[in-house]
């Protein structure tokens, strides 16, 4: 099974993160801010790992401690499940519909931490969540899944709309990923290492 845990404790918030990737797409989420366990539901779903992710944090000044040490947790998680990376497809791509939105996840899971966020719409708020937030929350997932991860918004009107055509392509990617192939236990590149 190759699973993770992992905890995270700051004088602003605390993140403890159980993550199995040969999993059936279970959430178990405990997060303060309803719009990302939302969101998080959906990227499991599409992933096919299964989650169990606590959170709390400073929210009465801000989310955005919360939102990036969540992204901090879970990019470690996965960096823990993944080892070596051996024996991985190591990219993955979908390209998800939300009603009017597009969007496209290309992931290389190749430790080299990058994300290029191609989200030109300003996207403003849904209720009281900053959505800017979601670059924060990738920033620090691929930064600690060591990744390189590139998400385009191609187009859309409507803001949840988008963002969930984010996380569903992210899961579907994350999945696609993360699969083992027959490779004899051997790296994924032409270099014998990633």
């Amino acid at each position: 099974m190759r699973r993770a845990i992992f905890s995270r404790k700051t004088a602003e918030t605390e993140v403890e993160v159980e993550l199995t990737l040969d999993g059936v797409g279970y959430a178990s989420l405990d997060i303060p801010i309803p719009f990302l366990k939302h969101m998080l539901e959906l990227a499991t779903f599409h992933g096919r790992f299964d989650l169990s992710l606590k959170a709390k944090g400073d929210i009465e000044v801000d989310y955005h401690h919360t939102v990036e040490d969540i992204g901090i947790a879970l990019g470690k998680a996965f960096d823990i499940a993944l080892g070596e990376r051996k024996s991985i497809r190591r990219y993955g791509f979908s390209i998800i519909p939300m009603d009017e939105a597009l969007s496209s996840v290309i992931i290389d899971m190749c430790f080299r931490p990058n994300l290029v966020y191609k989200v030109n719409k300003q996207l403003g708020f849904i209720k009281d969540f900053d959505t800017s937030l979601i670059k924060e929350f990738f920033k620090a997932f691929s930064d600690n899944a060591r990744c390189t991860l590139h998400i385009i918004v191609h187009y859309g009107e409507n803001t949840h709309h988008i963002i969930e055509s984010i996380f569903k392509a992210f899961g579907k990617a994350i999945y696609q990923a993360t699969r083992k192939e027959d490779l004899k236990n051997s790296y994924p590149s032409t270099k014998g290492i990633l």
